[in-house]
């Protein structure tokens, strides 16, 4: 069982920067991989960032690659989002989730068992 709190969303312009974090709360936080996925209103949930559970590999979407990095710091129980040049097409809530056991790589949102409560990032043109 893993509790997770998302912070650090706000409103920023286009091209500025955010970086999110996720601190956690259980036993099998550091054995697991982490994502973020983000929602739109209207839109389906979708993957942003993973990382494995030692933090030595990441993998994202090319809407997102080259932009975003995702780290984590086991010993802080807490997963990290920095988002660079910001989008308005990246206005969502963002959630961070630990992903099930031998499911290394997904970015199917029914393979992550637990969730945050999520945070707002609004980007302005």
């Amino acid at each position: 069982q893993v509790h997770l709190v998302e912070s650090g969303g706000g409103l920023v312009q286009a091209g500025g920067s955010l970086r999110l974090s996720c601190a956690a709360s259980g036993r099998t936080f550091s054995t697991n991989a982490v994502a973020w996925f983000r929602q739109a209103p209207g839109k389906e949930r979708e993957f942003v960032a993973g990382i494995n559970w030692s933090g030595g590999h990441q993998y994202y979407p090319d809407s997102v690659k080259g932009r975003f990095t995702i780290s984590r710091d086991n010993g802080k129980n807490t997963v990290y989002l920095q988002m660079n040049s910001l989008k308005p097409e990246d206005t969502a809530v963002y959630y961070c989730a630990v992903l099930g056991s031998g499911l290394y790589g997904s970015r199917r949102p029914a393979d992550f068992g637990s969730w945050g409560q999520g945070t707002q990032v609004t980007v302005s043109s």
